[in-house]
């Protein structure tokens, strides 16, 4: 049975993410991509779907009123470490991907600390997202014995002093003893079924190597004042999203984690949304990260290059156009919430919003002294034009709304954001293109959402044109300079958010399902990016101590290892939506900032440190 979505583990090689359960379980790993097939998919299946136990033996008596088992995130990293305690002794297993080798391994060290401890190994290879039975042998090479799983062009090795010994059931299973001072390493390597298998790894200088990589890289944050460890572990949690070759950044590594249990509403994140990325690598800039925003900026150019008429909302991690839909039926789904989807046919939708959030993002690049090329401001023009000769369409929303299109008052918000980049750019940084052009259409584009996206009668800016309902991107028009965040109308949008989507928790709803046709059954759970988004807006309109308030509570919705998901049931008090989920991190770092910037003013503390690794005594006991 799998773990609750909040119980599961990240770690990361910048190509690909396994998800491993606090019971010691990887449920959820894609190779050699983000979005590859599966080779263990028990999270959205059952054990038989693959996955790789490795645990103290259940025949292990633990020590009445003892903690079993105490994890962590080596600091400012994605090694994880888990501390195993038992009736009879003590063991961390401490789990990472190396990064900057030629293929992904995952590897798993297992170190006694106290006494001897009996682990128990299973391990069940399944390929082809749980349906594809690999053939498993044993083989020699120069390097020791190795278990070798084979289905068509994939590979993975498992490399072992303490492989599985018994076969049964198509799992290989095993149980070996660990003694104070002693350390065992298991590595489990993807690879062409064609090519030779990788050699063994050197873990003592991976794991230096990797975890020198993460602090490095996360040296970069300067201190904000306060959250700074909540800050810095969404900036790592976005960069592990972030595929390293291509510079695509995926919205999650998972798919078809439910967003009501028990429902349909089961997407696969494991792509890059034009939307998501844009704010991404804004929240990345904003803290000192430009590189990253420049080689995103480059995935941009190559995704999207071509006729403008054939934009995306969304494309794979190598700029991959075709990603189509399918249901995975042999597949239960997680906790039996199906469908459990691979693909998305949102890629077919037109969302209006979207080019607002790219030039937004980068005009933000531009302001901080980037210089557009020959190839960047061209593509922005074109995005301009995809704009302009949209203006009459209907969309779907940011949402992804499965029912009609309509006018939905956030896209045509972001529609004249973009256009306001456009005229900045030409005003400001004396680039070439129509500015009177754009001007008028930003203008006519800022009249018509004043008098057809607000309802004097609710005193409240709508979700659509003509209507009474409202919804919580709304939020967003402050962010953007559509109005200031303590305007009337938007106090007024507030004060209507807060009656009509706010939960008996004071978390924010997406939308009312019921009252809004999405082409789905009604009901779903708060949408963290939302509440975050209010916190925001508390903040910079002087509720700071409601603001203080709800962040708190957000904060306390995150894993014991600071992840989040994409929503909470509040009743369950419980993760739900894909995870770990970029959407959320990104914007709780909008509202760390904003809180800051209240709170803090310039008074906002220096640069932070980076953190060397502890040892096992760091450890929560």
């Amino acid at each position: 049975m799998t773990a609750p979505i909040e119980e599961y583990g990240y770690i990361s090689d910048l190509r690909t993410g396994a998800l491993i359960s606090r019971k010691g379980s990887v449920d959820w790993l894609c190779l050699p991509r983000f979005d590859s097939e599966s080779v263990f998919g028990a999270l959205v299946g059952t054990e038989s779907h693959g996955r790789w136990l490795l645990a103290p033996s259940s025949g292990e008596e633990r020590t009445e009123g003892s903690v079993d088992v105490a994890r962590r995130y080596r600091p400012s990293t994605f090694i994880l470490e888990t501390r195993w305690r038992t009736g009879s002794g003590e063991v961390l297993v401490t789990e990472f991907m190396p990064i900057g080798g030629s293929g992904s391994t995952l590897v798993r060290r297992i170190q006694g600390l106290e006494g001897c401890v009996l682990m128990r190994q299973e391990l069940q290879l399944r390929f082809g997202y749980g349906k594809i039975l690999p053939w498993v042998h044993r083989i020699h090479d120069d390097d020791g014995e190795a278990l070798l799983a084979v289905a068509g062009p994939q590979a993975v090795m498992l490399r072992a002093e303490v492989l599985p010994r018994a076969a049964s059931d198509y799992s290989h299973v095993g149980t070996f003893t660990v003694e104070a001072g002693q350390t065992i390493d298991l590595q489990l390597h993807a690879f062409s079924s064609h090519e030779v298998p990788p050699a063994v790894v050197d873990v003592d200088l991976a794991l230096q190597t990797t975890g020198t990589y993460w602090r490095k890289w996360s040296s970069n944050y300067v201190s904000q004042g306060n959250y700074d460890e909540e800050v810095q572990r969404s900036l790592l949690v976005l960069r592990a999203l972030t595929h390293e070759r291509t510079g695509g950044i995926v919205a999650a590594p998972t798919t078809s984690l439910p967003e009501q249990f028990g429902g349909q509403r089961n997407w696969d994140y494991r792509y890059c949304w034009l939307r998501d990325a844009a704010l991404t690598l804004e929240a990345m800039m904003t803290h000192g990260f430009q590189q990253e925003a420049l080689y995103w900026r480059n995935w941009l150019l190559r995704a999207v290059a071509g006729d403008p008429r054939d934009l995306q909302i969304m494309y794979g991690i190598g700029g991959e156009r075709e990603l189509p839909e399918r249901v995975l039926g042999h597949l239960p789904g997680y906790e039996g919430s199906g469908p459990v989807r691979i693909g998305n046919r949102a890629v077919y939708q037109y969302q209006g919003d979207v080019v607002g959030e790219v030039m937004v993002a980068l005009a933000k690049l531009r302001e901080r002294g980037v210089h557009e090329d020959h190839f960047s401001w061209p593509l922005q023009r074109n995005m301009l034009w995809f704009v302009e000769n949209n203006l009459e369409r209907m969309d779907h929303g940011i949402w992804e709304m499965r029912g009609e299109q309509r006018f939905f008052t956030h896209s045509r918000v972001m529609m004249w954001a973009a256009m306001d980049c456009g005229v900045k750019a030409v005003q400001k940084h004396g680039l070439d293109g129509p500015a009177t052009r754009w001007s008028e259409i930003r203008e006519q584009l800022r009249a018509e959402v004043m008098e057809q996206g607000f309802n004097t009668e609710i005193n409240s800016f709508t979700q659509t044109y003509g209507d009474t309902e409202v919804d919580a991107s709304l939020l967003v028009l402050p962010q953007v300079g559509f109005l200031a965040y303590d305007d009337e109308k938007m106090l007024g949008t507030v004060s209507r958010l807060e009656h009509d989507l706010l939960d008996e928790s004071g978390l924010l709803v997406r939308y009312r399902t019921e009252a809004c046709p999405d082409g789905l059954a009604p009901g779903e759970y708060p949408f963290l990016a939302c509440s975050f988004w209010l916190v925001e807006q508390y903040a910079r309109s002087g509720r700071v101590p409601e603001a203080e308030t709800l962040m708190d509570r957000l904060i306390g919705c995150s894993s014991d290892l600071g992840l989040l998901s994409e929503e909470y049931d509040t009743t369950g008090n419980r993760m739900a939506g894909n995870y770990p989920q970029a959407f959320s991190h990104l914007t709780l770092i909008r509202a760390a900032d904003a809180l800051n910037g209240a709170t803090l003013g310039a008074g906002a503390k220096g640069p932070g440190e980076s953190h060397e690794s502890g040892g096992p005594s760091d450890l929560p006991s």
